[in-house]
């Protein structure tokens, strides 16, 4: 058996539950605070911490061509299942590190992380970005949605607060585009108190 990757705590038993929570919320209602900024297709995405294959069906029906890195094998495996498409390539990375992406060298026109980030406390955070921003390609776009909350129990989770990611970011030649907060579409999460905020950021051509 493969060890636990850090972070992924409590998805792999909740794996059934969540193909059918994730899939009831559609992409275009989870990033309408950014859809103006998403690139014309045909475009190269890569969807870090991929969950249900929810977004990666989404911009693969836009017509984009689309990685999607899921490290927690019983999410990736339902994906794959639900979401069966050519335009998919599935890849088990995780972060910090992204040694898989690394290996593959290439870059993106579009890099999302979907409540991807409060999986890792400050030190992984750090080692992190610059993995990430390596993958986006001169011109393309890191779209990022933050979580603030209740920690659900069996989960590791940290607040991420989004001025941890914007002067880093910055330092990494990235431009804040969007800065925005609100409340969870989701009403398990809004009677939680759960909010969001969605960051966006350009690389420079």
């Amino acid at each position: 058996m493969q060890p636990q990757v850090i972070g992924t705590e409590g998805y792999a038993t909740e794996a059934e539950d969540l193909l059918v929570r994730y899939e009831s919320i559609p992409s275009e209602q989870v990033h309408a605070a950014v859809l103006h900024l998403l690139p014309n297709a045909p475009a190269r995405v890569l969807d870090i911490g991929a969950g249900t294959g929810r977004d990666a069906a989404w911009f693969a029906g836009l017509g984009h061509q689309v990685v999607a890195v899921e490290p927690t094998e019983a999410l990736r495996v339902g994906a794959m299942q639900l979401h069966a498409s050519p335009a998919i390539t599935w890849v088990d990375d995780s972060l910090p590190e992204l040694a898989a992406l690394a290996a593959r060298d290439e870059q993106f026109d579009l890099v999302m992380l979907t409540a991807v980030l409060m999986h890792l406390d400050e030190a992984q955070l750090r080692r992190a970005l610059p993995n990430i921003a390596a993958r986006i390609a001169p011109g393309g776009l890191l779209i990022m949605t933050l979580r603030h909350g209740p920690v659900p129990p069996g989960r590791r989770m940290f607040e991420v607060a989004a001025e941890a990611i914007v002067e880093p970011a910055r330092q990494l030649g990235l431009t804040l585009q969007l800065n925005r907060h609100g409340e969870s579409l989701g009403a398990e999460n809004r009677v939680a108190g759960v909010t969001w905020t969605t960051l966006a950021f350009g690389k420079p051509s």
